[in-house]
């Protein structure tokens, strides 16, 4: 009998599920959240719909018990494998009192949660990527066996922190993995008008780093390059650049008209989405069946009502909290 690809991996058939339990979690919740804005109930998306294989994948290659992450603004795939919940995600849609982001005082997407080693994203792209190298710095100097991870869109690969962000990493050989999601577009502009570049992970070697591309549609090949990167870090053989190509099936967000692409070409993606991929996968593999499908499915509906139901009725933060934080106390 055949070694099927994810058994290759090490992975087990309950540990594939449960990953794409959490893609299609993420997919559910974000479809939600689009629901709610075009109602009038939230103010503002930032989607990661088409991302998840790419996010998913790579955070469960991680060590979820000692690693540290640094998320962009789509990443939910990423935060609900390191333990953010539903609940959690939609308060911080909500903008409610209980967002363990910001307690409502920050736009969705901007994540940050002590507990599960999530460092605190800012509004500028690009600005966690410094952050991680200095988490990464702190492990080397502290003799400790954990990484920082970080991601980004191809677009913030070309600011400044990112170019910083990697030199330091590469020249002090720091046990950071720095994962750009390509979804080809930096809102209305495609990728050949702002890399000159073939790829992005050709940048790697000018930084001292492994480079790799991979399908970001194929949850599994993201798992084995960061699991690579990851046994890199640890071993001590420095910082990792991986490039994982996949599409934006959304608009930028719920404030952007995006007429600047084609809908055949948005179809078109349709077509590779990972999460309809990923399940033909496991149902012919047998690892899926039919059945726990249905069931997983509406597991999933179940926890993202209850999530909705419990984040429209939670409080507002109180207006004198606008003070929390920024003036001694």
């Amino acid at each position: 009998m055949s070694v099927k690809r994810h058994e290759a991996l090490g992975l087990t058939d309950t540990e594939v599920i449960e990953m794409f339990k959490t893609m299609l979690l993420a997919r559910k919740i974000d479809e939600r959240m689009w629901l709610l804005n075009r109602a009038g109930k939230i103010p503002f998306v930032i989607s990661g719909q088409g991302q998840e294989a790419a996010q998913v994948g790579a955070a469960f290659a991680l060590d979820r018990t000692k690693d540290y992450i640094a998320p962009y603004y789509r990443d939910i795939g990423v935060v609900l494998t390191f333990g953010m919940t539903a609940t959690e995600l939609m308060l911080s849609a909500f903008a409610k009192a209980e967002d363990p982001n910001s307690g409502g005082r920050q736009m969705p997407g901007h994540f940050g949660q002590k507990k599960n080693r999530i460092l605190t994203g800012s509004s500028p792209v690009a600005t966690q990527v410094p952050h991680a190298v200095g988490v990464a710095l702190a492990a080397k100097m502290e003799k400790k066996d954990f990484v920082s991870f970080v991601t980004l869109g191809e677009g913030s690969t070309n600011q400044g922190d990112f170019h910083e962000g990697l030199n330091f990493a590469g020249v002090h050989q720091l046990p950071v993995i720095t994962m750009v999601e390509n979804n080809r577009y930096a809102i209305s502009v495609p990728y050949d008008k702002q890399v000159a570049s073939s790829n992005i992970s050709i940048r790697a070697k000018s930084y001292g780093m492994e480079g790799v591309t991979v399908n970001g549609n194929d949850p599994l090949e993201v798992y084995q390059a960061v699991k690579e990167a990851r046994e890199r870090a640890i071993r001590g053989d420095g910082p990792s650049l991986i490039e994982a190509v996949t599409y934006r099936l959304t608009a930028h967000s719920s404030d952007d008209d995006d007429k600047y692409r084609m809908k055949e070409e948005v179809a078109e993606a349709k077509k590779n989405d990972a999460i309809v991929s990923f399940k033909q996968y496991l149902l012919e593999s047998g690892v899926m069946t039919e059945e726990t499908l249905d069931n997983l499915t509406k597991e999933i509906d179940t926890e993202v009502n209850k999530a909705t139901d419990y984040a429209e009725k939670a409080p507002y933060a109180k207006p004198e909290d606008a003070l929390k934080f920024v003036y001694e106390e």
